[in-house]
């Protein structure tokens, strides 16, 4: 297991990126697209100065291995250990271009990152984050894959979004185990796709569990958005909540552990609502830059601060990209 130590008053901080989607052209110094990622992680980082950089998801395209060598040299360049967990675009062409990008990866002195069995796929691992000599938090990354078979639907399409296997469930709960062994009584889930258990999360805190394009992040941090005990929410729901369809058993296994208290996830660009559902903090991370699809005042990173009991508070952090675009 990877362990990071962190001493101080000054809380461990965690920053989340997800869903930056750049291609190898885009990092051409002209590229608007690459223009504004590099100022918002840039603008984060002197803004957070995180101890632990996090990527949850879709960096670019299979295949486009000088995008992602491009990401590893322009974290490594801010001098922080950073890691990733992969996406559905990451892993839309199977393991190998997966696995030149680790190959790649792993070549760079700031990347974060422990092998597993690769029949779970890439990028299972765990963090241990030690803060003055504690075992304060557990980070998870977990590949959610791509797509998979599932039931023919009207349309005569049979795929479904990808999520967390049974095998990968027994992992997780090892997992778990040896982080409790250690004394660490708090984790933090992190994967692209969401997990089932969001959609039940989302059923319960919003009036209107549906996409809706009129409430703004202003409407979310008051009560419009929400049911009674749930006023305590943030965040916007724009956009359908792609998930695998049916409970894969991830959130019956969190509970019945007892230590995952934030689950966080990417993969829907113009959501990024964070709910508490049944003890667990259910986390859309804001997506960073306009790669793909994207909303402009829905652009920067979420923030976890760490202390020695654990995550004491998520936030987002909004960047500011209006005059780029």
């Amino acid at each position: 297991m990877i362990t990071l130590k962190h001493n101080g008053d000054r809380d461990f901080r965690l920053l989340n990126l997800t869903d930056p989607q750049l291609k190898a052209e885009e990092w051409e110094e002209s590229n608007k697209t690459g223009a504004i990622f590099k100022k918002t992680v840039e603008t984060l980082v002197s803004r957070v100065s995180p101890d632990l950089i996090t990527l949850s998801g879709d960096l670019s395209y299979a295949g486009d291995l000088v995008s992602y060598k491009n990401f590893a040299d322009y974290f490594d360049s801010f001098k922080i250990p950073w890691t990733c967990c992969f996406g559905n675009h990451d892993n839309q062409d199977g393991d190998a271009p997966v696995r030149a990008v680790l190959d790649e990866y792993k070549k760079h002195p700031c990347f974060v990152f422990e092998e597993c069995d690769p029949a779970l796929g890439n990028g299972n691992f765990a963090i241990l984050i030690e803060k003055n000599g504690k075992s304060a938090e557990g980070v998870i990354l977990m590949d959610t894959h791509d797509r998979v078979p599932y039931k023919t639907d009207e349309c005569g399409k049979n795929l479904a979004w990808a999520g967390l296997t049974n095998a990968q469930l027994g992992w997780l709960s090892d997992r778990i185990t040896g982080l409790k062994a250690a004394g660490c009584n708090d984790t933090t889930l992190i994967t692209h796709i969401p997990i089932n258990a969001y959609l039940e999360a989302a059923q319960a805190a919003f009036k209107n569990p549906k996409p809706d394009k009129s409430v703004t992040l202003a409407d979310s941090l008051g009560t419009k958005p929400w049911n009674a005990g749930y006023e305590d929410s943030y965040g916007v729901f724009h956009e359908p909540l792609s998930a695998y369809p049916e409970d894969e058993g991830a959130f019956d296994l969190i509970q019945k552990l007892g230590t995952t208290k934030n689950v966080i996830c990417g993969h829907n660009h113009v959501n990024n609502w964070v709910v508490k559902y049944k003890g667990v903090r259910f986390i859309f991370g804001t997506k960073t830059g306009i790669g793909s699809y994207y909303e402009p005042d829905i652009n920067g990173g979420t923030v976890l601060c760490i202390d020695e009991n654990g995550v004491k508070s998520v936030n987002h952090e909004y960047v500011d990209i209006k005059e780029l675009l």
